[in-house]
């Protein structure tokens, strides 16, 4: 095991942690931006540490298809091919399967991935978008190509199905998980500076995931993701699952939900006992002109934008509030490129600041006051969504003063579908 996970602070299920890896000491809950194939679009590895990043993800599939985990390796791994001294973690590849058919995924490299992929027992086998030939990713292949990659975390192959399927398939997939994690950790050839996570599948069903949390845990892995999740299925069920696993997971191992990067997520997630989370979310949001701020989103497309002397956010210290307009970024998100990139250092920005809060209220006994504050701001008018109110009781956090005496049940802007699945699609 090539880590250590030390937790410093504690409100009921929230855990503020050192998280000790091969590159880095991270401070937990962290999150994650995905750099598919070794960047982060339009950011250098010296912006994303300024602003504190202490993971990037990247995604094994791609890696593998351009340039090659083999040429990684030859030129000194992933860290050293792309400058990056802190931590990194690749998926396994395997969300793939399932990723077309969530409707998420524009992009060349995914379109259709999922009616071409042939998923067996020995592994699962895609048509490449590079040349059209077969690939068979099994789990020995996957962590092989892992290996050579030479991420700090590396995932499981595990056989994912969207959420919202029912029936067969799911405890199918599960099973399959569980057979394919014991193939993975046979495979692992680097376990004293590379950390094996396990995936929970299941689906919405509390019997599979019970199940499957279970088996993982008898297999004393460095740490554990919650897979599966922010792919369709409703909210109230994605927290009651976040909640199960976290509760059925060791208390001094990480814990990391895949696919998780809207503010509001991450938080709930983090008081119900999570560590971890990744997604493409705040880059993506980004391209579409779209900040985040602590009210939710500020759309820089719009109008009104035109004439706005003021910064993105007055309370952000980022480089990008420090020095530009509302108006000039309007300008830019409309017409050029530098304007996706400045937002995406100005959301990730907001990002990394947000695992900050998290954690200094945490360690600093405040984290109740730390999640009314960001609930008044997302909902002034009271209307916090009855999910959020079910999960912060399960969590043992009052947060009546946020909430009108009526229950809103209309969706917040920060609910909307938007297309972000598990970090494992071009950033």
């Amino acid at each position: 095991m090539a880590l250590r996970f030390e937790i410093l602070g504690r409100f009921n299920r929230a855990r503020a942690a050192h998280l000790t890896l091969p590159h880095f000491t991270c401070q937990t809950p962290l999150f994650m931006p995905v750099g598919t194939q070794g960047t982060i679009k339009g950011l250098t590895t010296d912006q994303l540490e300024d602003i504190g990043c202490q993971i990037i993800l990247g995604n094994t599939y791609h890696l593998e298809l351009r340039p090659g985990s083999q040429l990684i390796d030859d030129l000194g791994g992933l860290h050293t091919f792309m400058n990056w001294k802190r931590a990194l973690l690749t998926d396994s590849g395997g969300f793939q399967m399932v990723a077309p058919n969530l409707c998420f995924l524009n992009t060349l490299h995914l379109v259709s991935l999922l009616h071409l992929a042939d998923i067996t027992e020995e592994g699962v086998t895609f048509q490449s978008p590079v040349d059209g030939k077969p690939m068979l990713l099994t789990p020995e292949e996957s962590i092989h190509i892992q290996n050579n990659i030479g991420a700090d975390i590396i995932m499981a192959l595990d056989d994912v199905v969207k959420t919202t399927i029912t029936g067969p398939r799911i405890q199918e997939a599960m099973y399959r998980t569980l057979r394919w994690i014991d193939r993975c950790i046979a495979a692992h050839k680097k376990p004293d500076v590379q950390n094996l996570f396990g995936i929970v599948q299941g689906g919405l069903d509390p019997v599979l995931r019970d199940i499957c949390v279970r088996g993982l845990v008898e297999r004393n892995l460095p740490g554990y993701a919650i897979g599966g999740l922010a792919g369709g299925e409703d909210k109230d069920s994605f927290w009651r699952v976040v909640a199960q696993c976290t509760a059925g997971l060791p208390e001094n191992k990480p814990r990391y939900v895949m696919g998780v990067g809207y503010p509001l997520d991450i938080v709930v997630c983090s008081a119900l006992g999570a560590d971890m989370y990744d997604c493409v979310y705040p880059t993506r949001t980004a391209r579409f002109g779209t900040a985040l701020v602590p009210e939710g989103v500020l759309k820089l497309k719009q109008h009104a934008m035109a004439t706005d002397e003021r910064p993105i956010d007055p309370t952000c210290s980022c480089m990008v509030c420090k020095k530009y307009t509302r108006a000039y970024l309007h300008c830019l998100v409309t017409k050029d490129a530098m304007g996706s990139q400045l937002l995406s250092y100005h959301n990730l920005s907001f990002m990394m600041r947000l695992s900050r809060d998290l954690h200094m209220s945490i360690l600093e006994g405040r984290f109740p006051e730390f999640v009314r504050g960001f609930l008044r701001a997302q909902f002034p008018k009271g209307d916090v969504p009855q999910w959020v109110r079910n999960a912060m009781e399960v969590a043992g956090i009052d947060i009546s003063e946020c909430c009108a005496s009526t229950k809103c049940l209309t969706p917040s802007i920060q609910e909307q579908p938007i297309p972000v699945p598990n970090g494992a699609v071009p950033n």
